[in-house]
C-alpha cells in the first residue's frame, strides 16, 4: 500500500515538475536567450506619435514628461515625433504646467477633456481621443508616471516595426529602492513580462503593458478600437494587444535603453488595489491563452506541495524525487538568471527561490481577483 501511494506522489510530482520544465526550456528560454540587437543611433524611418493619458498627474508631468519631449529622434535638428498628452478632467494643476511648456517644444501639444466619458469607464475614452488627434500611425504609449530609460527610448522602439509587425511590446520596470515590498513588486512585474514576452515570441502574444507599448493606428481601427471591452475599466493595453495579436505582427525590443521606468506603490495596500484592477482583465482572454496560462500557473502553484508530500517516501522514490527536483531547479536557475540580465533585474536573482515559493501565496490572494467585476475608474 506504502508503495502504491509512493509511486502515485513520484508520478504526480514528476508530471508536474515536467510540465514547469518544458515551460522554462520551450517558452521562457526564448526571452532568457534573446540576442537581436539594436542601434540606439540609427536615424528614424518613420514618424511617431506618443500618446500620454494623464488625470491628476502634475508631479509626475514635471517629472517625467521633459524625458519624453527630449528624445533622439530626429532629422537634421527637427524632431521626427510628436508628443500628445491628454488630460482628462484633471482638478490639479495638470493643465497650466502643460501649458507652460507649450512654447518650448513645437512637437508637443495637449489635448483636453473636460466632460467624463458616460458608459465608458477607464482611460479608453481618453487614449481614444489621443489616437483620433494623433498626426502619424505609428503610436507609442507611455504613462504620465513613466520615464524613458534614456533618450533612445523611442529610437530602440520604432525598430521594432519591421516586415509585417503592427504591435511592439517593450519592458515597463520599476524603480529600485530599499524594502522588501519594492522586491516582491518588482519580482512579480519581471515575472509577469517572462511570460508575456516569451509568449509573443513564441507566436502566442496574450498582453503588452501600457507603460511601454507601440502599435499602429490602422490597427486600432482595424479592430475598431476598444468596442469590444469598451465597458471594462481596464484592459486599454493588454485586452487590445489579445484582441489584435496574430503569430506575425508582433515584434519585443528587449534593450535597457528602451525601457520605461515607474515608481512603485510604497504600501501593500495601494500595491494589492492595483494588481486586483489589472488582473480582472485576465479572465476576457482568448481561451488558448488562458488555458496555456492557466496549466502554468496550477502547476506552479502545486510544485512545492507536491514535493514536500513526495519527501515522506522512503528511497528509492525519495531519490527520484530530489533529482527531478534538483534538475528542475538548475533548468529555472539558468534561465531566470539569464532572462533577469536581459530585463535588467539581476539583483533580485538571490531572492528568486523565496520570491517563486511567495507565489504561491499570491496565486491564493489574487486568483479570486479573476472573478470580480472590474470597477469603473482608472
Amino acid at each position: 500500500m506504502l508503495d502504491h501511494l509512493g509511486e502515485i506522489a513520484l508520478y504526480s510530482f514528476a508530471t508536474i515538475a515536467g510540465i514547469q520544465i518544458c515551460y522554462y526550456l520551450f517558452i521562457f528560454s526564448r526571452l532568457a536567450f534573446y540576442r537581436k540587437k539594436f542601434d540606439p543611433d540609427q536615424s528614424p524611418e518613420q514618424k511617431f506619435s506618443v500618446i500620454i493619458c494623464a488625470k491628476d498627474e502634475e508631479l509626475n508631468l514635471q517629472r517625467n514628461l521633459p524625458g519624453v519631449l527630449q528624445q533622439r529622434y530626429h532629422d537634421h535638428l527637427k524632431p521626427e515625433y510628436e508628443v500628445i498628452v491628454v488630460n482628462d478632467n484633471s482638478e490639479d494643476e495638470s493643465r497650466y504646467y502643460l501649458q507652460s511648456i507649450e512654447p518650448g517644444y513645437p512637437h508637443y501639444r495637449t489635448i483636453e477633456i473636460k466632460q467624463p466619458a458616460k458608459f465608458i469607464p477607464g482611460k479608453k475614452f481618453p487614449l481614444s481621443m489621443g489616437l483620433r488627434g494623433a498626426i502619424y500611425d505609428n503610436i507609442l504609449l507611455t504613462d504620465a508616471d513613466c520615464k524613458p530609460g534614456s533618450t533612445y527610448w523611442l529610437s530602440l522602439m520604432s525598430q521594432g516595426f519591421t516586415d509585417e509587425k503592427e504591435i511592439v511590446l517593450g519592458y515597463g520596470a520599476y524603480h529600485k529602492k530599499p524594502g522588501f515590498l519594492n522586491k516582491v513588486i518588482r519580482y512579480e512585474t519581471f515575472f509577469s513580462a517572462m511570460q508575456f514576452l516569451s509568449f509573443a515570441m513564441s507566436g502566442m502574444a496574450y498582453m503588452g503593458v501600457g507603460r511601454n507599448l507601440a502599435y499602429k493606428k490602422e490597427l486600432f481601427y482595424r479592430h475598431k478600437g476598444f468596442t469590444s471591452h469598451q465597458h471594462l475599466a481596464g484592459g486599454d493595453d493588454d485586452l487590445f494587444v489579445n484582441t489584435a495579436a496574430t503569430r506575425k505582427n508582433v515584434s519585443v525590443v528587449i534593450d535597457k535603453k528602451a525601457f520605461t521606468y515607474s515608481e512603485p506603490k510604497n504600501s501593500w495596500s495601494s500595491w494589492f488595489r492595483q494588481k486586483t484592477r489589472h488582473m480582472t482583465t485576465g479572465k476576457h482572454y482568448r481561451f488558448g491563452h488562458k488555458f496555456v496560462l492557466g496549466l502554468f500557473s496550477l502547476t506552479h502553484f502545486l510544485y512545492y506541495p507536491a514535493f514536500i508530500l513526495a519527501l515522506f517516501f522512503p528511497p528509492p522514490i525519495l531519490w527520484y524525487v530530489l533529482g527531478i527536483f534538483g534538475f528542475k531547479m538548475l533548468v529555472q536557475s539558468v534561465i531566470t538568471w539569464s532572462a533577469m540580465r536581459k530585463l535588467d533585474e539581476k539583483d533580485l536573482f538571490v531572492y528568486s527561490w523565496f520570491m517563486d515559493i511567495f507565489m504561491l501565496f499570491y496565486y491564493l490572494i489574487f486568483t479570486p481577483a479573476l472573478m470580480v467585476k472590474s470597477k469603473n475608474r482608472w
